[in-house]
């Protein structure tokens, strides 16, 4: 078994490590988690609630400290760290405790008269053990967030969470014993690429994943060897589209913090921004002068942190290299000290659509800005990724910007606004295209986390159904004449009919 660090990506500081899971502990932790299930899926969602809530005390009483060992862990800045790990996760599990009632109790649904009496209704059954195979980027909340909606559907966990960030799969590990959580309810396995593999093979219920398009490909492609439901929140490559009329102020404020907060690393991140011609040169100087204002250091007093993972700095210097080597401006930043994890907020102009920048996730602080003259060509250009994750439109027009946002081949869209649509617990979160399968969030995401049973419930009053052996020339009568009742343009009714379904109503007895 190796070892991971426990480093600092900001200053280098290695504060411990911890040792990867066997190919035994996995299985085994998989076999105490379906065990423990029986348990915990017969617990009162009240009850299960409770152990949220004791979460979100703890969390609301030491969200400062959680948030610097979370700084620690990914080189973020502090105010970030907890604006969008710690208060996001709290609020997800006030949700829940509000909501989570209504969206798991059996829903009625109509039932047709032809079928009455008949009662019919929707039953959400947990789905068993839930293989959660969480990121380095927000590696707190993108973790338990989905455990926690997890837990609520009555599930019980494994997490893997990232070997980037192992020290907050072993704070999260920590909270769950904190909040007395029962034995082997939630489980945590560190370790890279071969533990995540061993969790897979071992057949949990679900696996939700969130990571690279690569590996979500190869988790999927292995999960459907035992027909094991999967759900990916993959990559993304978001544009922002600024009209000629949109509030240029608060676009520019708003692409600078999209482009550039936790160092580009999210994403939903405005990877691509469009924006009119009419106003492309106010627009750049005003984004220009914000990203120089911009201040990068570790852990605060800074709006910029550093990049969490060293691997990632070869792919956004790649990225860079690319435009700049086809022609392509750096107007801020573009230089990248092999030696440092902190990269300079940079802007891009020039770039064309077949660069890199502008076709791949970049996942790091550049902004590639490019203009266009017209609606239908902007949602051409936008459409033509392959990633279909999150997106910006700007305008004051708001027919205008419905639109065009309901134009875009993407999961989730903001409207002059940008990254936001995931802070809203009621809305469902996730892509289309390479970006992902599946929801989380809201009613549809908690109830993803369980089987929808549709119960129908006859009084049991009656010998037989209409529909029942043995068949008749009577039945035939009554189903042609009721197919034109129903559903054609005149009823199809005479005495011969009539005769025959008062024939069946008496057979019925």
């Amino acid at each position: 078994m190796s070892v991971l660090s426990l480093r600092n990506p900001a200053t280098g500081e290695v504060f411990g490590s911890v040792t990867e899971a066997s190919p035994a502990e996995v299985d085994a932790a998989v076999a105490k988690a379906r065990r423990a299930f029986a348990a915990w899926s017969a617990t009162s969602l009240a009850e299960r609630l409770r152990y949220l809530a004791s979460l979100r005390h703890y969390l609301v009483e030491h969200g400062e400290e959680l948030a610097q060992k979370i700084s620690q862990a990914t080189g973020k800045v502090t105010l970030e760290a907890y604006m969008t790990e710690i208060f996001v996760t709290a609020d997800t599990i006030r949700f829940y405790e509000k909501h989570a009632q209504q969206m798991l109790s059996p829903q009625p649904v109509p039932t047709p008269l032809v079928l009455w009496p008949k009662k019919s209704y929707i039953h959400y059954k947990p789905m068993g053990v839930v293989a959660v195979i969480s990121p380095w980027n927000y590696p707190f909340q993108l973790a338990i967030i989905p455990m926690l909606s997890a837990l609520v559907a009555g599930n019980t966990v494994i997490l893997k969470p990232s070997e980037v960030t192992p020290s907050t799969g072993l704070l999260i590990e920590e909270l769950f014993e904190i909040v007395g959580l029962p034995e082997d309810v939630v489980t945590v396995l560190h370790g890279g690429r071969e533990v995540g593999s061993r969790l897979v093979s071992a057949r949990p219920d679900k696996i939700f994943f969130t990571g690279s398009v690569a590996t979500g490909k190869k988790i999927m492609a292995a999960a459907a060897e035992h027909l094991i439901p999967v759900e990916l929140e993959l990559g993304g490559k978001d544009p922002m589209i600024v009209f000629h009329d949109a509030h240029l102020e608060r676009a520019a404020n708003g692409a600078v913090w999209g482009a550039f907060t936790n160092s580009g690393q999210v994403c939903m991140s405005v990877e691509r921004l469009y924006v009119h011609e009419r106003v492309y040169s106010e627009f750049l100087r005003l984004v220009t002068e914000k990203t120089k204002a911009l201040r990068q250091g570790f852990p605060e007093q800074a709006e910029v942190g550093s990049m969490t993972s060293p691997q990632q700095i070869g792919i956004v210097r790649a990225h860079i290299d690319d435009a700049l080597a086809a022609g392509a401006t750096a107007v801020t930043g573009g230089a990248i000290q092999t030696d440092s994890m902190f990269l300079a907020p940079t802007i891009l102009t020039g770039v064309t659509p077949e660069m890199k920048i502008m076709r791949e996730e970049t996942f790091g602080p550049v902004l590639p800005i490019v203009t266009f003259s017209d609606e239908a060509e902007v949602i051409r250009l936008v459409n033509e990724s392959p990633y279909g994750l999150n997106a910006s439109v700007w305008s004051a027009d708001k027919a205008k910007a419905q639109r065009v946002a309901e134009k875009l081949l993407s999961g989730n869209v903001c409207i002059n606004d940008v990254i936001i649509s995931y802070a809203n617990p009621h809305l469902p979160f996730g892509g289309v295209k390479d970006s992902g399968i599946g929801r989380y969030r809201g009613p549809v995401g908690l109830q993803a986390f369980t089987h929808s049973i549709s119960i129908i419930h006859d009084p049991g009053s009656k010998k037989r159904e209409f529909n029942w052996y043995p068949y008749t020339p009577d039945q035939q009568l009554m189903f042609s004449g009721l197919t034109h009742l129903l559903y054609g343009k005149r009823p199809k009714w005479n005495l011969p009919t009539l005769k025959a379904i008062w024939r069946e109503l008496k057979r019925l007895r």
